[in-house]
């Protein structure tokens, strides 16, 4: 059947020529239309596979978070998009020096680990869990920040995490169980999009990429959630501390000291996971034995 279209086709395209051109060049002139109309049904697909993802998420979280328990008679309802990550300065990281700039941590200065640090003993410390009752309308994400569509969901999802312990909400998170697929994917989502922010890195550093850092690592330290996206995502998180060593030895392109302890303090980071910990150790001492192979055998030569 696929030699009979082929023929068929070559057929219509002789015969519906116009005069002056070669079957070859209205071929080309046909092919190059039909690829442009390619073009505009993947962008389409694209937005359409956008909008089917967040809607997802915002079902998976209702199904989670079915009733709010009202304490006092009091209820505030906070929007959670609000910046989690304090503003910080990126003047030390608009020029590449060739060596570090700053006194203090690198990946401090990247506005990463320290605001970190603070919002969980801010959540930790704070009494009022009505003051920070997430919302249940993710907003759509636009395209130059793919981050914001999971990053937002998986803020939602440990502010109800948040709030189930303190009794505010009454959640059921064996609803992760039934939809894995929304947790893959937007497990998946979220690591791409660090791994492409690291692969070319772009200063200063968006407020998206740093929540996206925050959300990833509560993500896995957390004691309940951490076991369903370990269970689900395991291979894609595998997958990711690779790419990001490979970032580290490999990627010529990255030669900015911030950027790199960026990426080594994200390693650091997902070591605090004990899983995730003893794996990407056992990748770290493979790629010093290869390391101190390639040494010895230019050595001997």
């Amino acid at each position: 059947y696929l030699k009979i279209s082929k023929l068929a086709l070559a057929f219509a395209i002789i015969h519906s020529k116009p005069p002056g051109k070669s079957c070859k060049e209205y071929t080309e002139h046909l092919a190059k239309i039909v690829s442009e109309q390619d073009f505009g049904w993947k962008s389409k697909v694209e937005i359409l596979e956008a909008e089917v993802s967040r809607l997802r998420q915002e079902l998976l979280l209702n199904k989670i978070c079915r009733r709010v328990c009202l304490e006092s008679g009091a209820f505030a309802e906070t929007l959670l998009d609000q910046e989690c990550i304090n503003p910080v300065s990126y003047s030390s990281q608009l020029e590449d020096s060739g060596c570090d700039v700053s006194n203090d941590c690198a990946f401090d200065s990247l506005g990463i680990a320290s605001d970190f640090h603070q919002s969980e003993h801010n959540i930790d410390a704070s009494k009022s869990w009505l003051e920070v009752v997430p919302p249940l309308n993710l907003f759509c994400a636009s395209k130059d920040e793919s981050l914001t569509a999971p990053v937002q969901f998986f803020q939602h999802l440990l502010e109800i995490r948040k709030l189930s312990e303190g009794g505010i909400l009454q959640a059921d998170f064996t609803e992760l169980e039934n939809d894995s697929f929304t947790i893959c994917n937007s497990v998946s989502q979220l690591l791409d999009g660090l791994t492409a922010f690291y692969n070319s890195p772009k200063f200063p550093v968006s407020n998206v990429l740093t929540e996206a850092v925050c959300v990833l690592i509560r993500l896995i330290t957390d004691t309940k959630l951490s076991n369903h996206v370990l269970k689900k995502c395991f291979k894609k998180l595998e997958e990711f501390k690779k790419n990001l060593i490979q970032i580290i030895l490999r990627n010529s392109s990255v030669n900015r000291f911030q950027a790199l302890d960026a990426v080594s303090h994200t390693l650091v980071l997902l070591g605090r996971n004990k899983i995730l910990r003893n794996s990407l150790i056992s990748f770290l001492l493979s790629e010093l034995r290869q390391f101190a192979e390639h040494l010895l055998q230019a050595y001997q030569v």
